[in-house]
């Protein structure tokens, strides 16, 4: 655990970045693995099919996701406030509602992927593998929602090396799984979604051991849970539009996909390989977001509001400078990094058209994340959340549509278009709303001294 309320601010938010940062870049190499094996050994079918199952896990998972992160916001505070108590209190709360989350999507997932990839128009050729691969990965969610509950606990309480540790061996476990049951054995790609199943298994199992026997806080017990319902409540108001802001963006990407499929296997394979590159790319906005998070829940808790608006600045400079090189890759280097998944000339040409359409605007993207992990931070999600839904779903999907429509004569490209135009609005959004202020009375923990509140104004003095 870590005392976020002391030290240099700067540091601190590297140094807590990093570990989640490796986390984050070990838990895609679960999906690149997939990727390029499949795309390798199986065929452009199948890592199409790889593809198409991401947005449907996404939108089913990503309200829950959402809901844990509120969770962790409540955790943050109340360990900032030294409200041991409370913590604890919340961090059972957090256990239980992520099993009982975990059965339910489970088996909403599993009975309705049928109908929801035929909804989607996926091409003949991978609707079967699609389906396959799916139905596997959702039958064992309840690993990924348990792992990345018991992270976000751990990183509320300044812990963000623990997690890493597990998810390095589960990650390599998942590599030699799949090139011994894709590349010797031959199985195919529903070998692929067993062998992620297992590795996450691995890791939350071997998570939950090491927890329940070296940590001092947390406990993770199977019986006598204590539930309290006005921290459930609470973490609910933080989290819900967190997750309905998640549920909608991936709603975005679920009618993107439709869009995609429309213009056949290739774009669609073409497409899985960029989404898989992007995800790495994204990773250290997202990473440096999250630390953001954290930072600023302990803070406000703390009352230690003075450093709420250096750790602000700090990850806002270094998340631009981080995505500006990251822009610079992908609009240069695309076609050499697409080339890694498969030969196909198609399908690598329309991965490297995506990189780099959207390369030059990722700047955007790292103030909109920056500033949406300030108000969560604070324990406002509920406007954030508004400004994402309209960019995303508002502004990106009509713009790829109409983009791509036979108006512009632009095909799949076009597609591509409606992402750096979100991008672009919802900074705009987010930055107005930011320094209007309204964010700044939100926390859970009330200060006794007002006056430290009022002193928050000066965040939005700048």
């Amino acid at each position: 655990m870590k005392d976020l309320t002391e030290g240099n601010v700067f540091k601190h938010i590297v140094y807590f970045s990093v570990p989640m940062l490796l986390g984050n870049v070990f838990q895609q190499l679960y999906n690149v693995a997939d990727s390029l094996i499949v795309g390798r050994f199986i065929g452009k079918e199948a890592l199409a099919a790889v593809g198409a199952s991401f947005p449907l896990l996404f939108i089913l998972t990503s309200l829950i996701i959402g809901l844990t992160m509120g969770m962790s916001v409540v955790i943050s505070q109340y360990y900032g406030a030294k409200d041991i108590k409370k913590v604890t209190l919340a961090i059972d709360s957090m256990i239980l509602f992520i099993i009982v989350s975990g059965i339910v999507v489970g088996l909403l997932g599993y009975f309705s992927c049928n109908y929801l990839f035929n909804l989607l128009s996926i091409p003949n050729d991978v609707i079967d593998g699609a389906t396959l691969y799916f139905k596997i990965l959702i039958a064992g969610i309840i690993f990924m929602f348990a792992y990345n509950g018991i992270s976000s606990i751990l990183r509320a309480l300044g812990d963000s090396k623990t997690p890493l540790y597990f998810l390095i061996i589960s990650t390599f476990l998942n590599i030699i799984l799949d090139i011994v049951f894709i590349v010797v054995f031959k199985w195919g790609i529903g070998a692929v979604a067993v062998a992620t199943l297992i590795s996450q298994a691995v890791a939350t199992l071997g998570l939950i051991v090491y927890i329940n026997k070296k940590h001092t806080l947390i406990k993770i017990k199977f019986r006598n849970w204590l539930f309290d319902k006005s921290i459930f409540i609470n973490s609910v108001k933080i989290g819900l539009p967190h997750g309905i802001q998640q549920s909608v963006v991936s709603l975005s990407m679920v009618l993107i996909l439709s869009l995609v499929s429309s213009f056949g296997t290739d774009t669609l394979a073409g497409y899985s390989i960029a989404l898989r590159i992007d995800a790495f790319a994204m990773m250290p906005i997202m990473t440096i977001s999250l630390a953001l998070t954290s930072f600023v829940g302990q803070n406000i808790g703390a009352g230690r509001l003075d450093r709420v608006r250096s750790g602000y600045i700090s990850a806002l400079l270094l998340s631009i400078s981080t995505s500006a090189i990251l822009g610079v890759i992908f609009i240069f280097w695309g076609k050499f990094l697409s080339g890694f998944f498969t030969k196909d000339v198609e399908v690598i040409s329309v991965s490297a058209q995506y990189l780099s359409t959207i390369g030059g605007f990722f700047v955007f993207l790292a103030g909109v994340f920056m500033t949406n992990g300030l108000m969560r931070g604070a324990g406002d999600s509920f406007v954030p959340m508004l400004l994402i839904v309209v960019s995303q779903v508002l502004v990106r999907v009509p713009v790829s549509y109409f983009f791509a429509s036979d108006t512009f004569h632009l095909g799949s490209r076009g597609i591509w278009w409606g992402q750096p135009v979100a991008w672009i609005v919802g900074f705009v959004l987010t930055f107005f709303y930011y320094k209007s202020g309204r964010w700044k009375t939100k926390s859970v923990v009330v200060q006794p001294d007002v006056s430290k509140v009022e002193s928050l104004s000066v965040l939005v003095d700048d």
